[in-house]
């Protein structure tokens, strides 16, 4: 129905389109008649739909048990290695590693969008809703004194308050959260938890009816999420495509639902779905644009290439959405989970401050000689720690937390080098893995000496941005015969 009405009224607009005077064409034509009635056939899908499913809702609530969580894989990390002395003056040679596994990229989805088409409500004076998420402020239509409140937690309470949130109500506020995503660029993850701080600034103290907010508003979006409650509290449940590590689960149906709280052993869950319903991906494709709140500036020096130094600002806005951030994995392989975090771009405020910089100290020279420099400032600007001594447990840090925080260890150091080569060098790169350690592959366009592995026919140079006293492109301390996995990485952004 939907596809059928949106490719009538499609048709109709490309030949408006086309008449030399579309005013003469809307009012001949009778265009404008033909788009309310169409208009209006959407309404009517979009009432029928919402009818559906919160008669569903009454009925379709079952018990469920959760699975415990599963937490983050942690291995003995390798000490941080050292380039002998007798070897900083012999001429790097090649060599062949072998590689056991290849994790290719994953393709990358748009995000959902609406099932059926929203269109704005008219009103003669607009109404707002001001809040805050990550420090950024927000603002959207809403009418508090319209604010729907759930009155228990029952299968009819549920379902009366999404029939009246359902009354187009709430319609402009979705179409300006949706807005919202759009213009602040917002992951999956981080428009779930806008989403949430809006609830709960309209319903302050009231948990049960803020979650239910957030669920209608999340599955008007187009995101696949269901309700659940344990008799004394109402939870919203979402799905992802991601496997989250350290978090309690249920089962329903063919999908894994978290929530962003802890979670009840057990609890009834509605399983009223909508058509088409997406998964939430905690791929971050983008620079979000939470309001900029600078870090105290650092200055990060390079030990072997005096000229080689800057100072970097981190936005600490950008810092809390990490702190929230889950550790996943894609698919069915956990070595997925270091590309989510490589492959999220550096937040642009860090990339007009630093790049410029690091550019003018790389020109001219040849990309080896500039991706050493980099390696460089990596392997002696930051300072090695273990991450079980810091943060008590396993911490994968996204490229502008190494820029921050005082310690970073292997796969920090291979993220962030990672994404230096590929923005400022425009190469390709990957991240190697060996049994408690981590480091990079880089891909030149010219022969270049060293150990090497091999990706797709392509020679890749391996580099250790954890070798404290500095070592150049192609030494890679690796014994033949370690087993080694490789993860490809999506290309940079070219600077």
């Amino acid at each position: 129905m939907k596809r059928l009405l949106l490719s009538i009224f499609m048709i109709v607009f490309a030949f408006a389109a086309q008449a030399q005077n579309s005013d003469d064409f809307f009012k001949k034509s009778g265009f404008e008649e033909f788009r309310k009635s169409l208009f209006d056939d959407y309404k009517d899908f979009r009432t029928k739909m919402l009818k559906d499913y919160t008669d569903f809702l009454r009925k379709a609530w079952n018990e469920f048990n959760s699975l415990s969580p599963v937490p983050a894989p942690e291995e003995k990390p390798l000490p941080p290695v050292v380039m002998p002395d007798d070897e900083k003056v012999k001429p790097i040679e090649n060599r062949p590693v072998i590689i056991d596994e290849i994790i290719e990229p994953q393709p990358v989805k748009p995000q959902p969008q609406p099932v059926v088409l929203i269109d704005e409500v008219p009103q003669v004076c607009d109404s707002y809703v001001d809040f805050r998420f990550f420090g950024t402020a927000a603002r959207v239509r809403f009418d508090v004194a319209a604010k729907v409140t759930v009155t228990g937690t029952g299968e009819n309470a549920v379902a009366d308050a999404i029939e009246a949130m359902a009354s187009r109500s709430h319609d402009n506020m979705i179409l300006d959260c949706l807005a919202l995503r759009e213009e602040l660029c917002l992951s999956d993850w981080a428009y779930l938890q806008m989403l949430d701080a809006l609830a709960k600034s309209i319903y302050p103290g009231d948990t049960n009816s803020a979650a239910i907010l957030a669920a209608y508003i999340y599955m008007q979006s187009g995101y696949k999420v269901r309700i659940g409650t344990d008799g004394r509290k109402l939870y919203l449940l979402f799905a992802s495509e991601n496997f989250i590590y350290d978090k309690v689960c249920y089962h329903v149906g063919n999908s894994r639902f978290y929530g962003l709280e802890q979670l009840p052993s057990s609890m009834k869950i509605c399983e009223a779905a909508f058509e088409k319903e997406s998964e939430l991906s905690l791929v971050v494709p983008g620079n979000q644009k939470f309001d900029y709140v600078g870090s105290e500036p650092r200055r990060i020096c390079a030990v072997d290439y005096e000229e080689v130094n800057v100072e970097v600002s981190v936005n600490r806005n950008l810092l809390d959405f990490y702190e929230t951030y889950p550790t996943s994995m894609q698919g069915d392989n956990m070595l997925t989970r270091w590309a989510l975090y490589a492959n999220t771009p550096l937040d642009e405020n860090v990339c007009k401050a630093l790049y410029p910089c690091l550019l003018k100290m790389i020109e001219g020279i040849s990309p080896v000689e500039a991706a050493n420099r980099l390696l460089n400032l990596v392997q002696t600007g930051l300072v090695y720690e273990y991450d079980n001594t810091v943060w008590g447990y396993d911490r994968v840090f996204f490229a502008e937390e190494s820029l921050f925080y005082p310690y970073c260890d292997c796969e920090d150091r291979s993220i962030l080098f990672s994404r230096l080569v590929r923005d400022l060098l425009g190469l390709e790169s990957a991240l190697v893995v060996v049994p408690g350690h981590m480091l990079t592959a880089v891909r030149f366009n010219e022969n270049v000496n060293g150990a090497y592995v091999m990706i797709g026919g392509e020679k890749y140079l391996l580099c250790e941005p954890t070798c404290l006293s500095g070592a150049p492109v192609g030494w890679a301390n690796i014994e033949d015969g370690t087993d080694l996995q490789v993860i490809k990485l999506e290309k940079g952004k070219a600077y």
